[in-house]
């Protein structure tokens, strides 16, 4: 192949303005060496040199009347002629085989005995119909009959073979492809009026379209015939590439599976379809069909966001199913949009129906939770697959109207998936992801979720992309929503081979679905199908689509639905009778019928049958009330800590770097100090985690070493490439696996990815950390739509953990807060309501609010935040403001007797020095949270008043720990109450905690403000500016 490339790029080079074959042949004797170097480029055989019985001339007369014959049939006699279309002409017997893409060495006259060679046009001719076939392949999909409307199909032209075909001028290039539905989106570029046609382009002729051309190795449209004429070729070619499927895959870097694109769509036969297998999809059409008719006539006036115009998208799911289940697949999860998604829900999952329509009754719910709309549902379903007769399980995952979020949540949780059940290779859990056309170009999650598809830590090998196109975008023209000729032009980044295909031929769409579950099983890599259909009514069935697409819609009116048009061509051909389809269709809507009925006696409806993740076998037998202890044995963290401060086994072998030797150092002298840090204090909560089988994920952007350099979880051999070790996957024989895992440069889809892992498992703690917390708003859609609110509209839990670094530190506007404001803001515990003070006062806050949010001030604290995340009898994400400084911060160390046995995490730190033990003496009382308090403690140090002034941290700032700021309060009750932080006056947590301690006073008390003003940037950029702000804040918390 690499040969035939070399040859091949050899003509397209500024030398082929010549003639190739002339420059080739008519070369100066002087040039003999770089002809027999051509000669080399050129798989060759000699057929002289094989013929002991017979000299060389007598091959060279049958190949000189062969090559005669190619160029003209009618100048041999008629005996040769019809011995050529025989196709039995072959070498004979002794001669060195001819191969795919060989010619003689006998065309080339290098100066040995005198030989006929064929002449400069059979070689360009041959190299022409090559150049066509690669054509075709590389832009055929640029003159396939896509759009069921007609809008955007180019017409036919006459060819000089007197047949019409699409390719002749579409096939030469991208700049003259039609795509907009309106034709209104041609570029206008030069020469797109003046292209010739591709044929004349390489000056072939009517004479020329019976002539025999062997077909190259590239091609599979021959099937067992190796030569072709070039009528049969042009036609197989336009057959496959401009028919009702369009492939682009040339793109594609890897020979293996361009070749194998090749075969399933070239090789004659494959659209091929059995009585019983055309049947199927009609039933299936039939349903999908009806089930819109159904909600349209009895829901007329509701959303629903119905498939008309795409109906065959639930078929096509179906397909991709059954081919996956019968290759090994056991468990299908699915995202998409809202558009189809009961359709799904109903036939391609078979959630009851019943419940599907007590969704349109406006009932009141049985369980907790604000819910969602029906169309935003998840589900999920185990149940027998019938074609393959495989039991399956399938999971749509329940998402928001932000199109696209659910994308990596999906990938997420595919792969926690796959972890779980030891699937390395993607063998038997996949994910389908369905699109909208305006959404999968315009959305850039769909950029970064691509992204992952191959990295070691996110893949799920492979992905199936089916794109739903209406060929709109709500009442956007493509034209005005991209730039690309495709919408699916994103995925060529990864080399994913995209099949576009017509919605309304049904048998061309269920060719694409199985190719495309053959290629993720084969590859395990991304694949898209564009279905390329139409939105028969607005963005929802109450818009008025004419206001902004006349054209396009006066045609949707005119235009029959995809069942019908198959249901005729099956009928025309006799595969089935007219009665039978309307008895498919009457059976259908009975059941509908029925179900209708059905779900007209129900009184409520339950938010957990639409459960798309459940957690069988967690809850039960639990007390919700009760937290596990997360204090450990002393002996274990002294083990731990030994582990994690000690280099690999073979560490003459291993070479570390000369730094890391010293930090490794300087841990083993704390774990014999018995002390630890913030990172050995991580490391503890993990490895005790680890210990007890839980599986811990740490993922994000530098998180195995950590952005500030203080993690060190890989250790890097400074010799060999790729050679680490992980001392916390080493801790005990039978632990749990530990991942960590640097991530793509991305906040969107990883914080999305992580939180579909954590949903997946209840027993593992995933944790997600930023590199700086500013930047974690780039995932603000993540945050907001699922992980604050998920559980109350999906009741749905996670225990996902994000790390946030955050701090005033003097770093400038972007690397100072995570905006901790916001999630406070999110937060639904009630300002103004004080819960009843109890034993579980505490257990009862986190299990009634919708997350945790915490800025923990010691490694301690940090350390049982984290396993408490486990402990807990349910699950709720937890958002740490995370240090930067207090990384090495002297002061920010936690003795072992505060995470052994007996401890727990402290909501509120109180003043544990000599403000502490004589609380009547105290003039003023400071809570703060973070890392200020150190700023505080040194203050008021400097300033001699540890009597009189006392300084409370506030550790778990949400849910509000009403009860112990009242006890605070009243051990102080002579003291002026204040509140300190370092972020500005309308950011940070005041906002948030000045209605909850009025409350928790009971209005009896005030408290002051002694902080930053407000100010529109998070920080200052000026070094001096910071240190004046920071030196103001703490003299006025700090003064009696």
């Amino acid at each position: 192949m690499h040969r035939a490339h070399t040859a091949f790029s050899l003509a397209l080079s500024p030398m082929a303005h010549k003639n190739f074959a002339t420059w080739l042949l008519n070369s100066s004797s002087s040039q003999k060496l770089i002809k027999a170097t051509a000669a080399a480029a050129v798989r060759t055989y000699n057929s002289a040199a094989a013929e002991p019985f017979a000299n060389g001339s007598t091959a060279t007369y049958v190949e000189e009347m062969y090559n005669a014959w190619l160029r003209d049939p009618s100048s041999v006699h008629t005996s040769w002629d019809a011995y050529f279309r025989s196709n039995t002409y072959v070498s004979p017997p002794n001669l060195a085989p001819v191969q795919a893409n060989t010619l003689p060495l006998t065309a080339f006259n290098l100066g040995g005995a005198a030989s006929a060679a064929p002449d400069s046009k059979t070689i360009d001719d041959h190299l022409a119909v090559q150049a066509i076939i690669r054509s075709y392949q590389s832009r055929g999909h640029l003159a396939s009959d896509l759009d069921p409307l007609g809008i955007l199909t180019r017409e036919k032209t006459v060819c000089k073979d007197g047949l019409a075909r699409r390719a002749n001028e579409d096939i030469r290039g991208h700049n003259i492809a039609h795509l907009d539905p309106l034709e209104i989106n041609t570029p206008e570029l030069p020469g797109n009026s003046s292209t010739k046609s591709i044929y004349a382009n390489f000056s072939f002729g009517e004479q020329d379209m019976e002539r025999q051309f062997k077909l190259p190795s590239t091609t599979f449209i021959g099937g067992d015939e190796a030569s072709l004429p070039l009528k049969e070729i042009l036609n197989r070619l336009e057959n496959v590439y401009c028919n009702k499927i369009g492939v682009e895959f040339m793109f594609i870097n890897s020979l293996e599976q361009c070749n194998w694109i090749r075969k399933r769509f070239e090789t004659p036969g494959v659209l091929n379809f059995s009585p019983e297998e055309k049947r199927l999809i009609l039933a299936r059409l039939t349903r999908a069909t009806g089930f819109e008719a159904f909600l349209a006539k009895k829901y007329s006036s509701e959303k629903r966001f119905g498939l008309e115009g795409c109906e065959i998208m639930i078929p096509a799911l179906k397909e991709i199913i059954d081919v996956s289940t019968e290759l090994g697949v056991e468990s299908v999860i699915m995202g998409m949009p809202h558009r189809g998604r009961l359709n799904t829900l109903a036939n391609v999952c078979r959630k009851p129906l019943n419940q599907i329509f007590t969704q349109f009754a406006g009932l009141e719910a049985a369980d907790d939770g604000s819910g969602d709309v029906k169309y935003h549902l998840g589900t999920y379903i185990e149940r027998l697959n019938r074609v393959t007769n495989k039991n399956i399980r399938l999971a749509v995952v329940a998402n928001p109207s932000h199109l696209e979020a659910v994308d990596p949540v999906v990938q997420g949780k595919t792969r926690a998936e796959q972890f779980y059940r030891g699937d390395q290779e993607g063998k038997k859990v996949m994910s389908i992801l369905i699109h909208g056309d305006a959404a999968f170009c315009g959305q850039g999650v769909v950029y970064e979720t691509m992204h992952l598809s191959d990295l070691p830590d996110y893949t799920t090998h492979g992905t199936i992309h089916v794109v739903a196109n209406n060929q709109i975008g709500f009442t956007t023209d493509p034209r005005f929503s991209r730039s690309s000729p495709y919408c699916t032009d994103v995925a060529r980044v990864v080399n994913a081979p995209i099949f576009h295909v017509n919605a309304d031929d049904p048998e061309a769409v269920m060719h694409v679905c199985k190719v495309a579950a053959e290629w993720r099983a084969t590859f395990h890599k991304d694949c898209v199908i564009d279905l390329v259909g139409y939105r028969r009514n607005g963005h929802n069935e109450i818009d008025e689509p004419m206001f902004t697409q006349p054209l396009m819609y006066q045609k949707i009116r005119k235009h029959k639905n995809c069942l019908d048009l198959y249901a005729d061509k099956l009928i025309a051909e006799g595969t089935v009778t007219g009665e039978e389809v309307k008895s498919v269709a009457a059976k259908y809507e009975n059941i509908c019928e029925e179900a209708f009925a059905l779900a007209k006696t129900e009184t409520h409806v339950k938010y957990k049958d639409w459960l798309d993740s459940p957690w069988s076998g967690f809850f039960e037998g639990k007390d919700p009330l009760k937290v596990a202890p997360t204090g450990v044995k002393e002996e274990t963290l002294i083990h731990i800590g030994n582990r994690f401060s000690s280099p690999p086994p073979n560490a003459a072998e291993f070479v570390i770097h000369k730094g890391l030797m010293r930090v490794l150092a300087a841990r083993k002298t704390m774990v014999d100090e018995k002390i630890a840090d913030w990172a050995l204090g991580e490391a503890m909560a993990f490895g005790s985690l680890l210990k007890e089988g839980i599986h811990v994920r740490l993922s994000g952007q530098d998180v195995e070493r950590g952005t500030f350099s203080h993690r060190h979880h890989v250790l890097h051999h400074q010799l060999v490439d790729k050679a680490t070790y992980n001392s916390l996957q080493h801790m005990y024989p039978d632990q749990a696996p530990y991942s960590v895992s640097n991530s793509s440069l991305s906040e969107y889809a990883v914080l999305g990815f992580e939180h579909g892992y954590s949903m997946t498992n209840p027993n593992a703690l995933v944790l997600w950390e930023a590199q700086f917390g500013d930047f974690s708003n780039t995932a603000q859609s993540i945050i907001d739509q699922f992980i604050s609110s998920g559980q109350s509209k999906w009741v749905r839990q996670s225990g996902l953990v994000m790390l946030l670094p955050h701090g005033m530190e003097g770093m400038g506007p972007e690397h100072s807060s995570c905006r901790v404001e916001r999630f406070l803001q999110m937060s639904s515990d009630d300002p103004d309501y004080f819960p009843p003070e109890s034993d579980e006062f505490a257990i009862r806050q986190l299990h009634d609010i919708n997350w945790i949010v915490a800025n923990c001030t010691t490694p301690a604290n940090y350390y049982h935040i984290l396993r408490r995340q486990i402990a807990l009898p349910f699950r709720k994400p937890l958002i740490l403001c995370t240090p930067k400084s207090l990384l090495r911060h002297p002061e920010a160390k936690s003795p072992f007797s505060e995470m052994s046995e007996g401890s727990e995490f402290q909501r509120i730190i109180p003043d544990r020095g000599p403000a502490g033990e004589n609380p009547s003496n105290v003039k003023k009382v400071v809570f703060c949270t973070g890392r200020v308090y150190y700023d505080l403690t040194k203050t008021r140090a400097d300033k001699q008043l540890e009597k009189d002034i006392a300084i409370v941290r506030v550790e778990q700032v949400s849910p509000f720990p009403f009860d112990l700021v009242k006890e605070q309060a009243n051990l102080y009750k002579n003291a002026e109450l204040v509140w300190s932080q370092e972020e500005h006056k309308n950011q940070g947590c005041w906002s948030y905690v000045q209605p909850r301690f009025l409350t928790a006073l009971n209005h009896s008390r005030d408290i002051s403000y002694a902080g930053r003003a407000s100010s529109a940037s998070t920080a200052t950029g000026s070094k001096a500016q910071h240190i004046r702000e920071l030196n103001a804040l703490l003299n006025d918390a700090i003064s009696t």
